[in-house]
């Protein structure tokens, strides 16, 4: 509890505290110019993030391609079938479009050689550099 002290004649000062109105305004002008200047930051930083992801997980997919036609003499018919053959776990997440059936597949030349040739990511849209994603 606080005690009355006298600052001047009859005028007492009990010690309650408190922020004006003023104080207030300015803290939250402070807050609202941090969070303009944070919030682009991270939402740049996601987007790089997903790409990031999504380079990684076209990598491992082409690599499982790979390792399945170099045992197989073949290509998968399907994404399915790596994951059967156990040279992937599971079919990752297009990080950007947020779904596993999304990957576009592409046949090799000769029928005769399998399904899957090749993965790309079957999401709309540009990357940061303007490329479409559907061309990586």
């Amino acid at each position: 509890m606080a005690f009355p002290t006298k600052i001047g004649k009859g005028h007492f000062f009990h010690g309650c505290g408190g922020f004006t109105l003023i104080e207030l305004l300015v803290v939250m002008a402070i807050i609202a110019t941090l969070l303009s200047i944070a919030t682009p930051r991270y939402f740049h930083s996601i987007e790089k993030s997903k790409e990031a992801v999504l380079k990684q997980d076209l990598n491992t997919l082409r690599d499982a391609l790979d390792k399945y036609y170099g045992d197989t003499g073949k290509y998968p018919a399907t994404l399915d079938d790596l994951v059967t053959k156990k040279y992937i776990r599971s079919i990752p997440e297009d990080p950007v479009s947020g779904s596993t059936v999304s990957w576009l597949t592409i046949a090799p030349d000769n029928p005769a050689k399998g399904g899957v040739y090749d993965v790309k990511s079957g999401a709309l849209g540009n990357a940061r550099n303007g490329t479409p994603y559907s061309e990586w």
